[in-house]
């Protein structure tokens, strides 16, 4: 198994993360249905113009940008390294 997960050649996976300016997020949802991973969701909380902001809630974000991109006004900053 050349390839494992575990295996030294095996590639590292990239790892990411997702911040969100939460008192900017107007709780479109665009990026949630652009996330091919799944790791975000709108939050039970509310900012202070009234809105539901997203949030990142599980590990396996893999910085691709796909929820910076669809994002309307920008509020997203994806961060991508690889794993360890």
């Amino acid at each position: 198994m050349a390839n494992s997960p575990s295996s030294p050649n095996s590639p590292k996976k990239p790892k990411g993360r997702v911040e969100v300016a939460y008192e900017y997020c107007k709780s479109c949802s665009l990026c949630v249905g652009a996330c091919p991973m799944k790791v975000l969701r709108i939050s039970d909380g509310i900012n202070p113009k009234g809105y539901r902001p997203s949030e990142q809630f599980t590990d396996g974000c893999t910085g691709c940008g796909m929820c910076a991109m669809t994002c309307p006004d920008a509020v997203l900053t994806v961060y991508r390294t690889s794993r360890e």
